[in-house]
């Protein structure tokens, strides 16, 4: 598997990403979607990665920056004929290895409390992520869980 720093130019990956986005209109009520469509991921301050094998694509994640010590995780998503086979874990060890080089003290996600995330938050607590409340511009959402990892 190869993780590498995406344009977000793809067919591949916008498509991936779309997949993403309509299943958390599908998922989660309009008013508590936090995913980001292709073009807020183009922002300055989200770093976007994509795995692949060969040419493949297998997954996605993104580092968005909230400030010079902190980042958030972003727009983790896994193939569906990938899942189960460890591409999620290998996106996000590398985005807590970016944030480390970064010098980031902390890194924070929010995603959904509903029971189709209940994989998500496992893998997260897995990786040293601990439930908090609301960060950045969140607010408090019954429908969203907030996690944090302390990075030093």
């Amino acid at each position: 598997m190869q993780i590498r720093e995406d344009d977000l130019t793809g067919k591949k990956i916008s498509d991936l990403l779309q997949e993403h986005l309509d299943n958390m209109y599908e998922i989660t009520p309009p008013e508590s979607v936090h995913a980001l469509d292709i073009e807020a991921l183009r922002s300055p301050d989200i770093t976007f990665f994509s795995a692949w094998e060969g040419e493949e694509l297998l997954g996605c994640g993104a580092l968005k920056e909230l400030s010079s010590t902190s980042g958030e995780v972003k727009s983790m998503r896994t193939v569906k004929i990938h899942r189960r086979k460890g591409v999620a874990s290998n996106i996000l060890e590398y985005i807590i290895k970016e944030a480390q080089r970064r010098g980031y003290d902390c890194l924070y996600l929010e995603t959904g409390s509903f029971g189709e995330f209940a994989p998500a938050r496992a893998l997260y607590i897995c990786y040293g992520f601990e439930y908090q409340g609301p960060f950045a511009d969140y607010a408090q959402d019954p429908n969203s869980i907030f996690m944090v990892r302390k990075l030093v």
